[in-house]
């Protein structure tokens, strides 16, 4: 995967560094060669002074024929004439024929060796002095670690200002990164393009232009839904007090009355998946209004919502109780009611015959702001491995449960809603399981 920044950084920081290489080289320039001519200047001026002082005092002006030291340099003369004879001086100069400067090398080391030129008995002779170059590779090597010193910080220096400029520069998209990723999965409002950067409002538009349409398939989704579950119910209502009246005048023939109870069966579960879709319409985030949350006593919603269940508890020949105390919560009645319903119905399904159900609702433990609801049972239960997926959508427990598997789904989606914690657990004695909700 490509990277801006790596990009940025490849066609900056290389540049730079290919310029400042070329900076240093012509600096190195810069300064040596001044130095290189001062050394120069300074062994011509020599030769030419020694020339003048043969002239007026003779070959005796020379130095010995050893090599002098001064000052960490090893210095020779000699008085050569024309014919390349040395006249006086050190023998180990070459011959030289005119005045200038050039490279020797004399006892194996290097020198720079000045020539000039006189008139001598009435001949051309020529005075050679020869030094070595240790003095000018001190200062060579000194301009050089200087250089190397100075361009190292400058390069360190100018990739972290490179550096600090392109993080600079992508800080918009970084903050555009986390502006999303602070969002819900169900906000899908246009971002704020205000303060963008010239180059981010294209991207922002066409994200916008994307959440939008995303908006419209949601919205016409929920509508189908809803529209479909809505024209449903009313005549699966009449269909069910059909077979309800069918069933009661056929009351005397058993194959009438075990077909006229599979249909009714039948249209029971249709009706029950029909309002778990209009449930879990009511309960998408994006439909959901905070206006909507308001004060109520959590246990009288709880004892209005399961009243309806008494009847199928009893055919089941479940035992269904309640411990209801007062307990004052902000939430939205009809989407309380839907998670209540879900839970109880969810708790009988499963519970066998002879079994026992019971309904705790109540203020939070001591100290605990909030109230909590409490379904419990003594079924089969939930293994540890199954009891985050039985959330999901059209999940159950094996092939054999009844139900489309909604229920749980939209216990979570309506207690997310109300920022409550749901959880399950086992009783303390005994199998089954325990759906607790503690609400804020």
């Amino acid at each position: 995967m490509s990277s801006i920044r790596l990009r940025l950084l490849k066609w900056l920081v290389a540049p730079i560094l290919v310029v400042n290489l070329g900076a240093a080289a012509l600096t190195y320039l810069l300064a040596w060669t001044p130095a290189q001519l001062a050394f120069d200047e300074g062994l011509r001026a020599a030769a030419g002074a020694l020339a003048t002082r043969v002239r007026s005092a003779g070959p005796g002006a020379l130095m010995e024929a050893s090599p002098a030291v001064d000052g960490g340099e090893a210095s020779w003369a000699a008085l050569i004439d024309a014919d390349g004879r040395v006249l006086a001086g050190s023998t180990a100069l070459p011959p030289a024929r005119h005045a200038g400067l050039f490279d020797a090398q004399l006892g194996g080391e290097p020198v720079r060796i000045a020539v000039a030129g006189l008139e001598w008995q009435g001949r051309k002779a020529w005075v050679s002095v020869a030094r070595t170059v240790r003095a000018r590779q001190q200062v060579r090597a000194a301009i050089v670690r200087s250089l190397v010193l100075l361009e190292g910080l400058f390069s360190l220096a100018l990739v972290g200002l490179v550096w600090f400029s392109v993080g600079n520069g992508l800080a918009p998209l970084a903050r555009l990164r986390a502006r999303l990723d602070a969002r819900g999965s169900a906000d899908l409002a246009p971002l704020d393009d205000a303060g963008m950067p010239r180059e981010l409002v294209p991207l922002v538009d066409a994200f916008n232009a994307l959440l939008g349409r995303i908006e419209a398939g949601a919205r016409a989704q929920d509508a189908f839904r809803a529209n479909v579950a809505h024209q449903l119910r009313t005549p699966l209502a009449g269909l069910k007090l059909q077979l309800e009246w069918l069933a009661a005048r056929h009351a005397g023939d058993p194959d009438s009355a075990r077909s006229t109870g599979l249909l009714l069966g039948a249209i029971e579960r249709m009706i029950r998946q029909t309002n778990q879709l209009l449930s879990l319409e009511r309960a998408e985030p994006n439909r959901f209004a905070r206006a909507r949350l308001a004060p109520l006593d959590l246990s009288e919603l709880v004892a209005e919502t399961v009243g309806h269940f008494v009847r199928q508890a009893t055919a089941k020949d479940i035992d269904l109780g309640f411990e209801l105390e007062p307990a004052r919560i902000e939430g939205d009645r009809f989407l309380l009611r839907d998670l209540v319903d879900n839970l109880v119905d969810n708790a009988l399904r499963y519970t066998p015959a002879g079994g026992r159900v019971t309904v705790v609702c109540g203020p939070g433990a001591a100290g605990s702001p909030g109230a909590v609801l409490r379904v419990e049972d003594n079924g089969p239960g939930i293994p540890v491995h199954l009891r985050e997926r039985v959330f999901e959508r059209f999940v159950r427990l094996d092939e054999h449960s009844t139900g489309s598997g909604l229920g749980l789904a939209i216990v979570r989606d309506i207690a997310n809603l109300h920022g409550a914690e749901l959880r399950i657990g086992a009783p303390e004695q005994g199998g089954g399981a325990v759906f607790s909700v503690q609400f804020p």
